[in-house]
């Protein structure tokens, strides 16, 4: 006999079960209504590109996580890590969109991170970005898609952290930290503050060979740090678009830990449970020319459907959130009866209803409706003897175990 094959999954990568996806394909569908309310457009990239198009450009940390291989053609390959720089080539390969570019994009996105709760190899990213202007309207824009996406899925309490790497640079000019790299490596250590203690992130700091002076001094200008004139106006126009000034915060240590961002960054943390962001972006007006030789402005934010997911599911903000869009079952009573039931699922299916017909015509009627049951489906019609000479059918309530019996035109309003 041959050997069996253990059915499993690699870690980091997971299935999603019907019910899994009765609460993503929620999200995804929200989201999709507010970016389309706001004018963003779809858009979609293949998922494997050329190495020289991801590398260079979200820094040597995100790099360590990426995909990379050779193709069965020798070419140098990796899977998309994020979806930004896909996104920048598709600016710079078809120069004829038109300007302001809004899209939004929902794909997977890889990256060999060590797993760990809302921390996965495969997820599923979900972006909004604006191309070709530098107003602050648009990073604001950005603002009020988050409020109002977050909003539109049951979120109450979150908070939408705001920062620009401008002031970040200052801090770390001001601490005595010239050269830029050396800047940007000081500044992805005080990224972590949100999720280590501050001796934790003065002690990595100190293994960058930063000495103890610099390291004060960081710690004493991000406690008198205050918003520039930037981010002043931005949180203004945030709020007149509608975002309560509640849900703004200003934070000197957020930074964003991909290298391409050069202005305002911005990011969502919820207050319950403990999951890490949930929603994270900026401006990046130099990512573009890295392709083209012009730059080209740019601000947005991705939203984390499997954090956001995950948040969903354990605080149970959807409870009643049907576990299938299947609406009825249409039961087979008999054999005798089986084209009756034929009929009803033809007219049902023909009126817009999701009906589901048993497949097993012989099946005990018990069984039919435990099948409905186990899968969420909320109705069972049944049409025994008696309901098929008066032309009716029998409606099941399967959660409540109720019943009424209707003649067979008015099911359709009954269902709605």
């Amino acid at each position: 006999m041959a050997k069996l094959i253990e059915p499993r999954t690699l870690p980091g990568f997971r299935d999603f079960l019907p019910e899994d996806m009765a609460v993503r394909k929620k999200v995804i569908t929200t989201l999709t209504g507010v970016f389309e309310k706001f004018g963003f457009q779809p858009l979609e990239n293949p998922t494997l590109e050329y190495q020289d198009i991801l590398l260079g450009k979200s820094g040597t940390e995100a790099e360590k996580l990426m995909y990379l291989f050779s193709d069965p053609g020798g070419r140098d390959v990796g899977m998309r890590y994020e979806l930004t720089v896909s996104t920048a080539r598709v600016l710079a390969q078809y120069p004829q969109l038109p300007k302001p570019f809004k899209r939004y994009q929902i794909q997977p996105v890889w990256r060999a991170d060590k797993p760990q709760k809302g921390r996965y190899r495969e997820i599923t990213q979900c972006d909004i970005d604006i191309f070709g202007t530098t107003s602050l309207l648009a990073d604001a824009e950005i603002l009020a898609v988050v409020y109002e996406g977050l909003r539109a899925l049951g979120f109450g309490q979150f908070t939408i952290r705001v920062n620009s790497r401008e002031i970040l640079f200052a801090t770390m000019a001001n601490a005595g930290i010239s050269s830029a790299s050396q800047q940007l490596s000081a500044i992805q250590s005080i990224d972590k503050l949100d999720k280590k203690a501050e001796d934790e992130v003065r002690n990595e700091l100190s293994k960058k060979d930063f000495g103890a002076p610099i390291i004060d001094r960081i710690f004493e200008n991000i406690k008198i740090s205050k918003p520039n004139k930037n981010i002043a106006e931005l949180l203004d126009l945030a709020e007149k678009l509608g975002v309560p000034n509640d849900f703004l915060k200003f934070d000197p240590t957020l930074s964003r830990g991909l290298d391409y961002y050069t202005g305002v960054v911005f990011e969502t943390a919820v207050t319950q449970p403990k999951i890490g962001s949930v929603t994270g972006g900026g401006r990046y007006d130099k990512l573009i020319g890295k392709f083209t030789g012009q730059d080209m402005p740019a601000t947005g934010t991705s939203f984390g459907i499997d954090r956001i997911c995950d948040v969903i599911t354990e605080l149970n903000l959807w409870p009643d959130l049907p576990r299938t869009a299947t609406k009825i079952l249409v039961t087979i009573f008999s054999l005798e009866l089986f084209d009756q039931s034929l009929k009803l699922t033809d007219q049902l299916r023909k009126k817009n209803i999701n009906a589901e017909i048993y497949l097993d015509p012989a099946a005990k009627l018990d069984k039919q409706l435990k099948y409905a049951d186990q899968k969420g489906i909320p109705f069972a019609a049944i049409v025994g003897p008696e309901e098929a000479a008066k032309n009716q059918v029998t409606i099941k309530n399967l959660a409540t175990k109720q019943q009424k019996t209707v003649p067979a035109e008015n099911l359709t309003d009954e269902l709605r």
